[in-house]
């Protein structure tokens, strides 16, 4: 076949591949694309916060071994946080999604509660260590809220694209294994700064009423 007979078929095939570039064939794996490289931030933000916390409880326990439950509780809070895992291919599904969700709160309860009961303690806060420690905990909790953000941002993309038009079409026979993602939602009691009980020698004594002023003339 000559080349002047295959010209036709090419520019064919260049136009049909432009006309479909141009009709947003291509968007929902593009876009799936981006929420997979989002979650891969969310996941690299947690894990760098996990890696934080052995180093942290071990400085601690050398000011305040004797706040062994809340030392604990954090170590099992992460153990609990670092087992709970979703690759790419689960982030449409809520339920998965809930649980990673509910495992990394409860470690974020726990550390506040730590950072908390490090306040008793001057010599701990004065620290070279728990300071630079502290220091990047803080700086690790922004990227989690920006990776979290940025995440949820391009899951509303994604899924947006599913549903309107040309992305549905498209989703409707081409891209029928494409499924919504899920986004994350605010935690319950999220806003709401841990309670943290500093009393360990018992419930506190009842307020007792004050004193009756003397009256005038009075001994």
């Amino acid at each position: 076949m000559t080349i002047s007979k295959l010209l036709p078929k090419i520019f064919t095939v260049l136009g049909l591949s432009l006309a479909l570039a141009g009709c947003g064939v291509n968007s929902i794996p593009a876009k799936d694309q981006a929420v997979k490289a989002a979650w891969a931030n969310v996941q690299a933000a947690y894990q760098r916060r996990a890696d934080l916390i052995p180093n942290l409880v071990a400085t601690v326990q050398g000011y305040a071994n004797q706040e062994k439950s809340v030392l604990t509780e954090v170590t099992n809070a992460r153990a609990r946080a670092t087992s709970v895992t979703i690759d790419a291919s689960q982030i449409s599904d809520p339920a998965a999604l809930e649980r990673f969700q509910q495992a990394q709160a409860q470690l974020s309860g726990a550390l506040g509660r730590l950072l908390a009961v490090s306040e008793n303690y001057p010599d701990l806060k004065s620290n070279t260590n728990f300071l630079a420690l502290q220091s990047q905990l803080e700086g690790t909790e922004n990227r989690i809220e920006i990776a979290r953000r940025d995440y949820n941002g391009a899951v509303q993309d994604y899924n947006t694209e599913l549903v309107t038009i040309p992305g549905s079409l498209w989703a409707a026979t081409i891209y029928k294994s494409y499924k919504q993602a899920t986004p994350f939602s605010a935690s319950a009691g999220a806003q709401n700064a841990p309670t943290v009980n500093f009393n360990t020698s018992g419930p506190a004594a009842p307020p007792q009423p004050a004193p009756e002023a003397a009256q005038p003339g009075t001994p």
